[in-house]
């Protein structure tokens, strides 16, 4: 008898507890972006070719498919061989025309003082004046020549043009190669989102708009778990097989695959959405209720999108509500 009348009692005073503390939360109805879903595929601002300034045969290649480099890296060597026998002929041209200027100096110097003297003609000091000034620009000639080969030398180190991280390698060591071949494809200049929407669409999507980015891999394909939140940058103005493009700029996106996918939930258009604080909501059964203030009665409802509503947790309630409703949250 004793438990009989003691706990409909307490059950009636946690009740009463309860319905004090409740508070009355009317119904909000407002214009909000109705969201689509789309895939995002990750690409990067540039994609630069490193190139071969010389031809012959890659001796060293340091780099593989997934390396990252900084701008200035030798990420290979290309080396003639025909490049060191030019330059070997020409180190002996050198020194055959620096005997010469050496002995056209003596003659032209003993000239000069023969001259003085009276025992030659002025002709003869000329004739070895002149010897003398074409062995010297045929010496500085030569000398042009030599650093001509030395550059090309110094070329078969071939350099990342960019920072960034190398997609392909198409040669290997050992490769023969032509100049301007490609030894590196490299993606650089930061990564970002390109987007492919109907062209319906066309007119709602605007810069700056925000995004929601969807978890990695596709294994979630819910914005109730996003990566992250981004804006969008740039829509092209061109229309492309019924579709238009956008890119979207993301933080974190350095460790993403370039052609990799994600999902992407962007604003295309205005809608009147029915709102209540999550509180709000209770579940029994896989039922969603609320409590109306009108009565303290209890409605099932169909739930929505969750949404941040300046700071308080809210969610679309697609029925059992309507504008003017108040509902009691705990």
């Amino acid at each position: 008898m004793l438990r009989s009348h003691v706990f409909p009692a307490l059950l009636g005073f946690v009740s009463l507890t309860a319905l004090a503390t409740a508070a009355e939360v009317p119904v909000t109805v407002a214009q909000r972006p109705d969201l689509k879903a789309v895939f995002g595929q990750v690409e990067s601002r540039d994609v630069v070719p490193a190139r071969a300034r010389i031809g012959g045969t890659v001796t060293s290649l340091s780099v593989e498919e997934g390396s990252g480099v900084k701008a200035g890296d030798v990420i290979a060597r290309v080396v003639d061989d025909k490049l060191a026998l030019q330059l070997n002929a020409v180190d002996a041209r050198i020194k055959a025309i620096q005997a010469q200027l050496d002995n056209a100096k003596v003659e032209l110097d003993r000239a000069a003082k023969l001259l003085a003297g009276g025992v030659v003609a002025k002709t003869r000091v000329d004739l070895l004046q002149t010897q003398f000034d074409v062995l010297t620009n045929q010496l500085i000639a030569s000398e042009a020549d030599r650093a001509v080969l030395v550059q090309q030398q110094s070329e078969g180190e071939v350099l990342a043009p960019s920072p960034g991280r190398v997609l392909t390698v198409p040669v290997t060591k050992g490769s023969v190669i032509m100049p301007g071949e490609t030894i590196a494809r490299i993606a650089g200049g930061g990564y970002f989102l390109r987007l492919s929407l109907p062209e319906r669409h066309a007119g709602h999507i605007k810069l700056g708009d925000d995004v929601i980015v969807g978890s990695r891999g596709m294994t979630d394909l819910s914005k109730d778990a996003p990566l992250g939140h981004g804006k969008v940058v740039k829509v092209y103005p061109e229309i492309a097989n019924g579709n238009v493009l956008a890119d979207v700029e993301v933080a974190d996106l350095g460790d993403f695959f370039v052609g990799e996918r994600t999902r992407i939930w962007i604003p295309v258009a205005m809608k009147t959405v029915v709102s209540v604080p999550a509180a709000a909501i209770s579940t029994r059964a896989g039922v969603d209720y609320v409590t109306l203030a009108n009565g303290k009665v209890e409605v099932p409802v169909i739930l929505g999108q969750r949404f941040d509503d300046k700071g308080t947790a809210s969610v679309e309630v697609l029925s059992g509500l309507g504008e003017g409703d108040t509902v009691m949250t705990p």
